[in-house]
């Protein structure tokens, strides 16, 4: 099994993996519409030979099965000020 990664031009960090190339037929059009046009970054093997970045192998695999789709959202941004009160705990 292979999968297509398209990121967003519109969300920075935001990825689309679909079975084939170009074909977005199951993908929701508001999630195309606020995803943008897709740009292609990269085919990949789901064979595990390939890590994927910032995503679950397993949860991919099952979701472009199922849905037709998988989209990777960027990882919740740290918290400055948590970041810094953990900082000064360690003083």
């Amino acid at each position: 099994m292979f999968c297509v990664i398209y990121r967003s031009p519109q969300r920075d960090q935001t990825y689309l993996y679909v079975e084939k190339k170009d074909d977005f037929s199951r993908v929701p059009e508001a999630l195309l519409k606020g995803f943008g046009k897709p740009k292609l970054a990269m085919i990949l093997p789901l064979d595990g030979s390939k890590k994927l970045v910032g995503a679950d192998i397993k949860k991919v695999k099952t979701a472009l099965r199922e849905e037709g789709f998988y989209l990777q959202l960027p990882p919740p941004l740290e918290s400055l000020l948590k970041i810094h009160l953990s900082d000064a705990n360690k003083v």
